[in-house]
């Protein structure tokens, strides 16, 4: 097409925008700085490598996650359908083994004779804008402080950060199964997840060893530098001690098979790949010291001898003020964006949207768009009542005040016509409606040829 789209950063956002550019026959430059530039807590080079949890969470079509998955699927995401080949055990979640899901998607792209993949720091934007036809910044929670300053000149605001905790990892072989046990919540039998009980008297004696233990940072986070979704264990105790008791370590819809009662206080472990050879703590990001972790979580009954396969790290998020910076095709219409030629777009985390799928999808959002102007069109506008369109709409409005980064939610949708008070039928109803919109969407992509049937 003798069009060329550089690419800033090869993680979730990146690596899909990567591969549906090249699908439309554009030539692609996916700049990675790693191996060259290292981060505290990638453990490899390859693309798309999971850093946090390795779930996706729910593929329930009726909740707005799985709404979510469902519009990536019937869009032909290249790295949703990585991620569903790859998958593991999590009842109801889509979780991934994170190796052979990121090494899968490396292949797809070292492969693809559309994209060259360069290992090298992009230091400056408007040296990276100034040799391609159009620039997607898909830098991600950790982009480094070098290009962030340049992201900052050329937004003409300061980038905004919190802090985001990821939980620890524990070898299978190193946990007692005399004590854990297997079940899913609310099902009888062995289920996917495993669970390690706690009485009151133990529960008590690890909220008291959480709450004194050392962390990393020396001081008491406020409520604005945590992304809620990604609060460490520990910070949720400090806000009250029965607090985890009501979040991550819920009991309800489990029994201890040794007393045939619910337990006080539940632990629940993820399998991590696909053998079940390590286990991921469910809702245990830490901002502990890795002694101090080793020490407190081994008092959770079961993990007295756990091996652990990776610490819990807390990080730096940073994002872009977007709904003062971007339209909803991502591109950035705020800052200084009139005085660069090339058009710019931002996508994934560092566009200011949260969570693993909605990466993706900002990577295939901004793709989509680029792709549309190298056709010399408009970009395709996206429906508010799909799940995606609702929170580019929320991400992207100037009225919004006070800006955080937010997953997909029904909070975020519009109401519906008609009032349904029953909640299981009302997300049903947003589900369909979506459904529906999605469909339309579709249609105007294939009649602006930027809609590519993978199934052929």
């Amino acid at each position: 097409m003798g069009y060329t789209v550089n690419i800033l950063g090869a993680g979730l956002a990146g690596s899909e925008a990567a591969l549906i550019l090249a699908s439309h026959g554009i030539t692609v430059r996916l700049i990675e700085m790693r191996p060259v530039v290292k981060t505290p807590v990638h453990a490899t080079s390859d693309c798309a490598e999971l850093v946090c949890s390795n779930s996706f969470k729910s593929l329930n079509p009726h909740s707005a996650a799985g709404m979510l998955k469902d519009e990536l699927k019937s869009l032909g995401s290249f790295v949703f359908k990585v991620a569903c080949e790859n998958s593991v055990a999590a009842g109801g979640a889509l979780a991934v083994d994170r190796k052979a899901f990121a090494s899968e998607v490396t292949r797809l792209i070292e492969e693809n004779p559309y994209i060259s993949l360069e290992r090298r720091e992009a230091i400056d934007v408007y040296a990276e804008a100034a040799n391609c036809d159009a620039l997607i910044i898909a830098t991600g929670p950790l982009t480094a402080d070098s290009l962030a300053e340049s992201i900052i000149d050329l937004t003409g605001s300061g980038a905004l950060a919190f802090y985001d905790a990821a939980a620890p990892i524990v070898v299978a072989d190193s946990l007692d199964r005399s004590v854990i046990f297997s079940q899913s919540r609310y099902e009888d039998g062995a289920g996917d997840y495993l669970n390690a009980p706690m009485d009151k008297e133990e529960y008590e004696a690890f909220i008291d060893a959480l709450l004194d233990a050392e962390r990393v940072v020396a001081r008491d986070f406020e409520q604005k530098d945590l992304f809620q979704a990604c609060q460490p264990i520990e910070e949720v105790a400090r806000a009250g001690r029965d607090a985890p008791r009501f979040g991550a370590l819920k009991p309800v819809g489990l029994t201890d098979p040794r007393t045939g009662r619910r337990p006080w206080a539940v632990v629940q472990l993820r399998a991590e790949d696909a053998y079940a050879s390590s286990y991921n703590l469910v809702g245990f990001q830490t901002n502990l010291t890795f002694p101090e972790q080793r020490r407190v979580f081994r008092m959770i009954p079961g993990l007295a001898d756990a091996e652990f396969a990776r610490y819990g790290v807390m990080h730096r998020n940073t994002f872009i003020d977007a709904p003062h910076l971007l339209d909803p095709s991502l591109r950035l219409l705020g800052g200084k964006a009139k005085d660069v030629d090339t058009p710019i777009f931002f996508a994934g985390q560092v566009s200011g949207t949260e969570g693993y799928v909605e990466a993706i999808r900002s990577g295939m959002h901004a793709a989509l768009s680029v792709a549309a102007l190298a056709k010399g069109i408009d970009p395709v506008a996206l429906p508010v009542d799909t799940a995606f369109g609702a929170l580019i709409a929320y991400a992207t409005d100037p009225e919004t005040k006070d800006y955080q980064p937010s997953h997909v939610n029904f909070g975020l949708m519009p109401p519906l016509d008609t009032r349904i008070r029953n909640k299981k039928e009302r997300y049903a109803a947003y589900a369909k409606r979506g459904a529906d919109s999605m469909n339309t969407y579709i249609d105007e992509l294939k009649k602006a040829g930027l809609y590519i049937d993978r199934e052929g």
